[in-house]
């Protein structure tokens, strides 16, 4: 029989959350896909925008994702601090981030147009246990670096994403 600890738990929440990303053209970004790694409640901040709860988190995602063809989400060194019995958790990891841009956009770049987009960030996230299991209650993401260019973001992208906040 196989026991595991909330830090093994929390460790494959964040797995399955970076490979569901990766594979969403396999499995779609839907409401049973955010019930399964966040809380109603979730706030999210990154480097275009935060939102406030799983509806808002949701959209957010499906919509920066739709900007590339592919990604490919690598994370390390995950540290978890949780205490035994414990109803909340934080966790941290790195995370190497290859995105791979949609022909349209190389097109409107032209022929010498980097086809990859990549940033390694720091992950920050606050876990709360529910009947559900954990699920990330707050994440951040912390830009260290990036190589290439990033893609066009409609000016009402980022202004959506901070009238949720």
């Amino acid at each position: 029989m196989t026991t595991y600890t909330d830090r093994d738990v929390i460790g494959l929440l964040v797995s399955r959350f970076f490979r569901s990303l990766d594979q969403r053209h396999e499995r779609p970004l839907d409401e049973e896909w955010v019930r399964a790694f966040a809380t109603d409640d979730v706030r999210s901040e990154t480097p275009v925008g935060s939102t406030e709860g799983a509806g808002p988190l949701l959209r957010h995602t499906t919509e920066a994702l739709d900007r590339f063809a592919r990604t490919q989400h690598l994370t390390s060194d995950l540290l978890i601090d949780v205490q035994p019995g414990a109803s909340t958790a934080t966790a941290s990891w790195n995370a190497l981030m290859t995105h791979v841009h949609l022909d349209s956009t190389l097109g409107d770049r032209g022929p010498d147009a980097d086809p990859l987009f990549t940033v390694g960030a720091l992950y920050r996230a606050e876990l709360l246990r529910t009947p559900a299991g954990w699920r990330f209650r707050r994440v951040g993401i912390d830009v260290i670096w990036t190589r290439g260019m990033p893609p066009v973001l409609p000016a009402a992208f980022g202004q959506a994403k901070s009238a949720a906040a």
